[in-house]
């Protein structure tokens, strides 16, 4: 047999090694992708860091109620909106706010963002495998670049609480150089661009220093925008799969770039970070293929035609459309919709933003004729976050890196409370074998 073959052999020969009939995880009471019946995930554990909150639970079953994001019990609105009336970067303080528990005061929060600034600069051989080893996919840096910096920890498997917290605030730190530079190398050598390496400035908050190590300029708008979208993002409690991928992997008490890198893989995933690129592609079709942006006749029946598999990419999807746990709506995207007006009106994209507000009420409406109302959806974050990044001037290659920058506060969080918390075990669920026995053939008489 040619060795060429091998690989179509165990491929095929996988195809009905990996068949499972459905009807074995009723039978055996599976949670498939570890969710009831009702769509509500499986609870596995508790936490204090973040609540999600979609519905009600009542005896006639499940309650669509407006949606509500808390981190460390404050109302993630409370936050947004008390920035906002204070004109004021948020980042840090919710970091510091999310590994502690505690709101810091002034001389705290200050003494916090001195540290995070202090530790933003790479370590010389860190920029440089950047540079040398290059790649086509900023996440996959990220993970290696991750994966290194255990290279320079002087104590990178010390799990003590205080080590954790040094590790923690270092990868919040780093994290924006890192993907900055590694983007900027890699519009040098796919798209031939110049090289630019600016260094993180002093002074300057997180959203600010990105801003100016990817594109030098940038307006107070443009950094105000994507520092509330850093909030947004920073946490969404323990059961969205790469913080549950960090809580399971930290578990095993592995070290904290271990753990990190796992979460980053988990987050790559279209179905999980990289599901505003896939909106925000979306978008751009639709922008094209409907000539009239107010017709909501023409805009319904491209829409029922996506959701029947007859259009776009025949995913038989709305990218942006529904969520596992908010139902009437997702609080994310109405403080984002609510926070981007001024940008829109500074980047004159008013015609786009109220077709992309047009687009969400239609999508919601042809969902529910199409599925039916069994169950009621929203538009989620990922709806208004990649049409914001655009306009803040940022490239599609690093929206789920950005993603990545925010939850890393909320990964290092978790970490720290499942490596923490008296009742801790290894986190290891059981699968359900369902094949029968078979009788070993020697090789001579198969």
């Amino acid at each position: 047999m040619k060795k060429e073959y091998i690989v179509y052999k165990l491929s095929e020969c996988a195809k009905q090694a990996c068949r499972i009939d459905n009807e074995l995880f009723t039978k055996y009471n599976v949670k498939r992708g570890l969710r009831n019946e009702d769509g509500t995930g499986v609870l596995v554990g508790l936490t204090k860091i973040g609540n999600v909150v979609g519905y009600e639970r009542t005896e006639e079953g499940l309650k669509p109620i407006p949606g509500k994001l808390f981190y460390r019990g404050y109302d993630l609105a409370d936050i947004v909106h008390a920035l906002l009336r204070e004109k004021r970067f948020g980042f840090e303080e919710v970091a510091y706010l999310l590994l502690s528990g505690e709101l810091p005061d002034n001389e705290q929060l200050d003494a916090f963002k001195e540290l995070i600034n202090d530790n933003m600069p790479l370590d010389k051989k860190t920029t440089m495998n950047i540079i040398d080893l290059e790649g086509q996919n900023i996440m996959n840096i990220l993970a290696r670049s991750v994966l290194e910096m255990y290279t320079f920890d002087p104590n990178p498997d010390d799990i003590s609480r205080d080590n954790l917290m040094r590790q923690s605030i270092e990868l919040i730190s780093k994290f924006p150089t890192i993907i900055a530079y590694a983007y900027n190398i890699y519009r040098h050598s796919i798209h031939g661009r110049s090289l630019h390496i600016r260094h993180p400035h002093e002074n300057l908050s997180i959203a600010e220093n990105f801003l100016y190590m990817m594109k030098k300029e940038y307006t107070p708008l443009e950094a105000r925008m994507l520092d509330l979208l850093l909030v947004l993002q920073a946490e969404h409690g323990g059961g969205n799969n790469s913080t549950f991928t960090v809580r399971v992997t930290s578990s095993t008490r592995t070290d904290t770039y271990s753990s990190i890198a796992a979460g980053i893989g988990s987050l790559k995933g279209p179905l999980h970070g990289g599901a505003n690129i896939q909106m925000v592609k979306m978008f751009h079709h639709l922008k094209e293929v409907i000539s009239d942006w107010t017709n909501i006749d023409e805009i319904d029946t491209y829409l029922i035609r996506m959701l029947h598999k007859e259009a776009y990419d025949g995913s038989g999807l709305i990218y942006g459309i529904g969520h596992a746990v908010y139902t009437i709506s997702d609080p994310r995207a109405v403080l984002l919709k609510e926070l981007a007006s001024e940008l829109v009106a500074e980047k004159g994209c008013e015609k786009e933003f109220a077709f992309l507000e047009l687009l969400e009420q239609r999508a919601i409406e042809c969902f529910k004729k199409v599925k039916g109302t069994k169950k009621q959806v929203c538009s989620n974050v990922d709806f208004y976050s990649g049409f914001i990044y655009e306009m803040i001037g940022l490239p599609i290659e690093i929206y789920t890196p950005l993603f990545a920058m925010a939850r890393i506060v909320g990964w290092t969080a978790h970490r720290i409370e499942e490596l923490n918390f008296e009742g801790r075990r290894i986190i290891r669920p059981a699968y359900k074998n369902v094949l029968e026995e078979v009788t070993y053939t020697p090789i001579g008489e198969r």
